[in-house]
This record gives structure tokens, sequence and C-alpha cells, in this order.
């Protein structure tokens, strides 16, 4: 995951709605009527959060007949989580010095 990936993963997940979203959705599929009805927000927020989520990898959204339903990517999480921890260990390797 480059530093651009890692910006964008780190600002999605910075909004304390789009993070109880992913939350959610991380726990079980979703569509977006279960979401709205689990954050009491409108139906375009919640659609706004979920492209922001999307464009950032953290979650894939499918439609299954007239119901678009969205699921997360562990995968990204744990790319995400490995390129901070290389940076972290590049800011020790500084500070030894």
């Amino acid at each position: 995951m480059n530093h651009s990936q890692v910006e964008k993963v780190s600002k999605a997940l910075a909004d304390k709605t789009r993070l109880k979203i992913f939350e959610a959705v991380s726990a079980s599929r979703m569509n977006c009527g279960d979401i709205v009805s689990m954050r009491g927000v409108t139906p375009a927020t919640v659609s706004h959060h979920l492209k922001i989520l999307s464009e950032a990898g953290l979650i894939a959204c499918h439609r299954e007949g007239q119901f678009v339903y969205s699921e997360a990517i562990p995968e990204t999480i744990a790319a995400y989580t490995r390129a901070l921890a290389k940076m972290a260990r590049g800011k020790k390797r500084a500070h030894r010095r």
C-alpha cells in the first residue's frame, strides 16, 4: 500500500459516522436500508459515506435485485496495518541515529 492509499484510508476512517458504518459492515453484510436504520441518517448521507469507504477500498458494494449490499474488504485493513507498522519502524530507526 502506497502513501496515497494510506492517506485515503486514514481520511475515510477519521469520520466517526464512517467508522461506525465500517464497523457495522465488517460485522455482517448490510444493505443501505439496514445502515440508515442503524445510524438514523438519511439515505443520501449513507450513500455519500459508502462511496468514500468504497473509494478507499475498505468496502465492496454489489447489487442483488433492488438492493445494494456492502461488505468489508479485510485485505485492505491488513495492508493498511502493515503500511503503518512499516512507517513506525522507519521513524524509530531515524530517531536512533
